[in-house]
């Protein structure tokens, strides 16, 4: 199936005419990965004319299914379902229909103010990498409409479509594993993964260590309490600390606590995931497949792509130890 022309139609409350509007309505992610199950937020910058907005809707397009939208305080939320073009399998399920589009009512967002509207989805394991997904937008308001409708990707027109990029990942690699591209998200339960990667070693280095983002969206605490990882004789969850003057590494034996409504960062010079008796050098390009286990959400195995030694993944500063964590 070709998503190049698929489009989820977004209609945001913000009611005025496309050549009046100094801003345009735009999507916080940039990316998405095919396969994947990720979070679509529409930022709305302001209102119309001065006016208030009242009411967001958001077509689902073909290609993006199993959606659940995020309630927000002082809105009323509803959805309406119907039929896929295509059946998806939803974790062994079959899905033949379900949310195809998602209205927040009632609201007052003021022209002076910002907010953000959120749900989440999969696309399609059949969508193209390389192509855009649009979401054109109709806003309005007590007195007015306009719409982001053009999805002809020019930059020069007055009513763009916002738009994510679809990229490769997510793929099935067999016994459940999931290629990520570094800032795609996959959910487990009340988990969301993403940004997965492990450095690369050097020649005869018995250790890495791996590193990715866990945030818990659920009532409850979780914990990574294990991992595990053909490309190591056994793996562990580290925690790296200041004790006094000196910098320490530690084993934590409990695991690590994954707290109910907060993310958690494993990156370099923190928490990460130890590769303990590496089979082999880790090399830059490649990549290895990791599973982990959470106390509660259960098990995922991720394939985490092998990154330069310089580099820190998750956009913050790199490390120099030499034994890659």
């Amino acid at each position: 199936m070709n998503y190049l022309n698929t489009t989820l139609t977004v209609l945001l409350g913000l009611g005025c005419l496309a050549g009046a509007v100094q801003a345009h309505a735009t999507l916080e992610q940039s990316e998405a990965a095919v396969g994947a199950t990720t979070k679509i937020t529409l930022r709305v910058p302001h209102g119309c004319k001065g006016e208030a907005t009242n009411e967001v809707r958001i077509d689902i397009p073909e290609g993006f299914y199993a959606v659940k939208p995020m309630p927000k305080a002082g809105w009323a939320l509803t959805t309406e379902t119907g039929p896929y073009a295509v059946p998806y399998d939803n974790h062994g399920t079959e899905m033949t229909e379900g949310v195809r589009a998602v209205t927040w009512s009632g609201g007052a967002l003021e022209d002076g103010w910002y907010d953000e509207f959120t749900l989440r989805g999969t696309v399609g394991p059949d969508a193209e990498a390389g192509s855009m997904l649009y979401f054109p937008s109709l806003q309005s308001c007590a007195n007015g409409t306009a719409d982001w409708t053009d999805t002809s990707g020019s930059r020069d027109v007055s009513n763009p479509a916002p738009d994510i990029l679809l990229v490769a990942g997510m793929e099935d690699q067999g016994h459940g594993a999931m290629a990520m591209p570094l800032n795609s998200t996959v959910t487990l339960g009340d988990l969301e993964l993403s940004g997965p990667f492990a450095r690369a070693t050097l020649p005869n280095q018995p250790v890495a260590g791996g590193f990715l983002t866990i945030t818990n969206t659920g009532d409850s605490d979780d914990t990574l309490i294990a991992a595990r990882s053909d490309a190591a004789a056994r793996m562990e969850v580290h925690e790296m600390a200041m004790d006094g003057d000196v910098m320490r590494m530690r084993e934590l034996e409990q695991g690590l606590p994954i707290p109910a409504g907060e993310t958690v960062m494993l990156k370099p010079g923190g928490f990460h995931i130890m590769f303990m008796d590496l089979a082999g050098p880790l090399a830059e390009g490649d990549s290895t497949r990791v599973t982990l286990v959470f106390e509660k959400a259960g098990e995922v195995t991720l394939t985490m792509p092998v990154v330069a030694r310089n580099r820190a993944g998750h956009g913050g500063r790199a490390g120099h130890g030499a034994d890659g964590k």
